[in-house]
Parts: structure tokens; C-alpha cells; sequence
């Protein structure tokens, strides 16, 4: 299963031809691509108004959505967090220490266009597309 990241379908919606919308927008069958709730979340707060929103959270509803933080994720994403620390490196965001955890944890290939996820690729085993 393929985890979309927020880098990636911002791009997809605006248009921008960036390797990592071409990936997406290469595969066929949407049962492969998985978005995560604080995925469309991210998505969704960017929308310039309701309509445009309503218009974004449709497209993201083709596709399979889940919940992607519960109390094992929670304690393992702070366990990956202090461990990437350890090695002197600071994760920025918490949505993305909570999205590279959950797929490390589920097996999911995670397709991104943000540079916080490469010590979890180097030093957690995260795989990305």
C-alpha cells in the first residue's frame, strides 16, 4: 500500500509537475494508494474557501482513508522521535514523526516531497517510493 503525503497531493492538486505527482498520478488502481486522516487534514486547512475544500476532500474520498494515530502509534512515534534525537536530529513537524511511524508500523511505502522524512529513511527503515 502506498502512503500519500500532503507534499505530494498538494502538488497533484495545484497542478505542478513535480516527480513525485507523476508518480502518483501513474498509478491505476486507487485501492493502492492509502491517505491518512492528518493527511487530508493537512490538505483540507489549505483550501481557499469551502467550496474549493469540498471540492479537495471529494477527490481524497476516492481513495482509501484511515485514522493514523491510536495510543501504540503515539508512544512508538515518540520512541522513533527520541531515537532520531539521539543521533542529532530534530523532526520538526509532529504530523510527520506520526506519518513516517505509522507506516514503518503497517509496512506502507510512504511517497513524499519533504526532506523531514529522510533520517526516518536512513536510520528507522521508513521506505519510500
Amino acid at each position: 500500500m502506498v502512503f500519500v503525503d500532503s507534499s505530494v497531493w498538494i502538488d497533484v492538486f495545484n497542478k505542478v509537475e513535480s516527480l513525485e505527482a507523476q508518480k502518483l498520478l501513474k498509478i491505476t488502481s486507487t485501492r493502492d494508494i492509502l491517505v491518512g486522516d492528518l493527511v487530508m487534514y493537512e490538505v483540507l486547512r489549505g483550501a481557499r474557501d469551502d467550496v474549493h475544500a469540498r471540492r479537495l476532500e471529494k477527490d481524497l474520498r476516492c481513495f482509501r482513508i484511515e485514522p493514523i494515530l491510536s495510543p501504540a502509534i503515539a508512544q512508538k512515534a515518540a520512541e522513533n522521535y527520541r531515537k532520531l534525537r539521539s543521533l542529532g536530529i530534530t523532526i520538526r513537524k509532529d504530523s510527520d514523526i506520526i506519518i513516517g511511524t505509522f507506516c514503518i508500523e503497517n509496512g506502507h511505502i510512504l511517497m513524499h516531497k519533504d526532506r523531514s522524512f529522510l533520517p526516518m529513511v536512513q536510520h528507522l527503515d521508513l521506505e519510500d517510493y
